[in-house]
């Protein structure tokens, strides 16, 4: 009962900030947090980071080797992304399978790379048909404080840019990995996601957790390093209007050419 009402009270409070054109943290209502990568954390993957947004913090690892390729895609390599809320990183995640919420953010982050067509996976073909490439990429949530959609991708894709892909060759049908041959992954560009939410008739950019709850409805839009948009996903009970989705769309341009400016700054960023 304490908690439902101490919510109410947060939610009245972020409402009339709003109306001011203000935010509970201080921030812009276009203003992401502070973001801070860095790489290499996870000395045993081919590539690894750990992202800070504001209080949100991730963990990712990339993981490369050999696989049979899709049934309908023997020309290229394969990418899966995954994601894990550990119960450490809030009160409210329990352990178990991921439940719907968990499942989204690894599909959204998992789509806005490969729409963005980020790694050019037909580089990544050994045998066609027979064997290819995999890159598997594991985000792990270590501490919660929102939108972990932006957090999730900015970590996968500094990871991926600071990778090492082993060289494999064919021996008897089979990969065979050459030793001391790793070289930079196939990158085309650098995607960026953009999270906004709307709460009542004002779209702000990065939500916070206090603001992930009073949120109506939410967008997270990839663009390329054209600028170029090439996902979106939308969440949330409501909608929005015609006028908020180009708000959206011109939010998710602007703040998404700041963000790659931080990913260029990666190891293997510059290579775009």
């Amino acid at each position: 009962m304490n908690v439902s009402i101490i919510d109410d009270l947060r939610k009245k409070k972020i409402l009339a900030l709003l109306k001011d054109g203000q935010r509970v943290d201080g921030r812009a209502l276009d203003e992401p947090r502070p973001l801070v990568i860095d790489t290499g954390v996870i000395p045993k993957a081919e590539g690894s980071a750990r992202v800070r947004l504001g209080d949100t913090e991730v963990v990712c690892g990339v993981k490369i080797q050999p696989d049979k390729p899709f049934p309908d895609l023997g020309d290229r390599g394969i990418f899966i992304c995954t994601a894990e809320v550990l119960p450490l990183a809030d009160p409210n995640v329990e352990t178990g399978p991921p439940n719907e919420e968990v499942i989204e953010l690894a599909r959204v982050v998992d789509r806005g790379i490969r729409e963005s067509h980020m790694i050019d996976l037909t580089k990544l073909v050994l045998t066609k048909d027979k064997s290819v490439i995999g890159i598997f990429v594991d985000n792990t949530v270590t501490d919660y404080d929102g939108n972990l959609f932006d957090a999730c991708s900015y970590a996968s894709v500094a990871s991926i840019l600071s990778c090492k892909v082993p060289k494999w060759e064919i021996k008897n049908d089979a990969p065979s990995l050459v030793p001391d041959s790793a070289s930079a992954p196939p990158i085309t560009t650098i995607p960026v996601s953009v999270t906004m939410g709307r709460i009542a008739d004002t779209i702000i950019v990065d939500p916070n957790a206090d603001e992930w709850k009073c949120m109506d409805a939410r967008m997270t839009i990839t663009t390329n390093s054209e600028g170029n948009i090439c996902a979106v996903q939308k969440g949330g009970d409501d909608g929005f209007t015609f006028e908020q989705l180009v708000k959206c769309s011109e939010l998710s341009i602007a703040t998404g050419a700041k963000i790659r400016e931080i990913l260029k700054q990666v190891p293997g960023g510059n290579a775009c």
